[in-house]
């Protein structure tokens, strides 16, 4: 999917929601877990309630990968069941990969060739070469670590070298030379409120996956305040407060009122920065 595909994907759902498929099997409901894939079930039913308030999808490897082959079974069934039935919805793996160009190649292969997901998070603190193989595949996205949600992001995120330059700010400026807007989207927590300026003074044009709103606290308001640009250019991800919503049978019911209500929200701010 290409940037005005998605751009397309957000005016007419009116929505920049991605929803995090983050599938603990410890808190799944108890009516899926007499089935013989339980997380998947789950999945199918919560991307069934929410497609039509979303753009896209954002499994967390973790949360399969702790299951072994199990999970990695679930994950694959999960994004071919997306793209059976609603090709039109961006797939993110949330991988956060990044190593020596090699093995970068070969996680790249993984995921766009055998998984076929349409972009995946980076981590970009080994260099150039540790992402550039997964920029050499043509009509997909690399989403590169910028400045995370976390209490710890000030650890490294924001110290600053000689210059007064933050490390977040370094990665913004160094990792245009390797993608574009085109192929290459950034990170950036909501919890990060005003600093979205810091982040659009250096990458005005680029999409940003926004996690953060909702469980962790976040405000959509302050992101699109700071953070919107006039394509809107974020991606908003919420995964607890939708998909964890209710533990009843009525769990994707639920889901689907809560991704609404998100869309709703946006559809305001959408609105109010004139891009529908």
């Amino acid at each position: 999917m290409n940037k005005q595909e998605l751009i397309k994907q957000i005016k007419t759902k009116r929505s920049f929601l991605c929803v995090g498929l983050d599938s603990d099997i410890k808190k799944l409901p108890a009516c899926v877990m007499n089935s013989d894939d339980p997380v998947y079930e789950f999945n199918k039913a919560i991307i069934d309630a929410t497609a039509p308030y979303t753009v896209a999808y954002k499994p967390n490897l973790a949360f399969y990968e702790a299951t072994g082959v199990k999970g990695w079974i679930s994950l694959e069934k999960t994004i071919q069941y997306i793209k059976d039935n609603y090709p039109e919805i961006f797939i993110i793996a949330d991988a956060k990969r990044g190593d020596i160009g090699n093995t970068s190649a070969l996680y790249a292969r993984s995921f766009f060739e055998e998984m076929k997901v349409d972009a995946i998070t980076v981590a970009p603190y080994m260099g150039q070469d540790s992402v550039s193989p997964f920029l050499s595949y043509e009509g997909t996205w690399v989403i590169v670590l910028a400045l995370t949600s976390n209490p710890g992001s000030h650890d490294f995120q924001l110290t600053k070298d000689e210059n007064g330059e933050m490390l977040f700010e370094k990665v913004l400026r160094t990792s245009q030379n390797w993608g574009s807007d085109q192929n290459m989207m950034y990170v950036v927590g909501a919890t990060q409120g005003k600093s979205f300026e810091n982040v659009r003074n250096i990458v005005p044009n680029h999409f940003l996956l926004v996690p953060g709103v909702g469980a962790q606290g976040g405000s959509l308001e302050e992101v699109c305040h700071y953070g919107m640009n006039n394509e809107c250019g974020l991606l908003v991800n919420a995964s607890r407060a939708i998909i964890f919503a209710d533990n009843s049978d009525n769990f994707a019911t639920v889901a689907g009122e809560k991704a609404k209500d998100y869309q709703l929200q946006m559809e305001e701010q959408l609105k109010v920065h004139n891009i529908v």
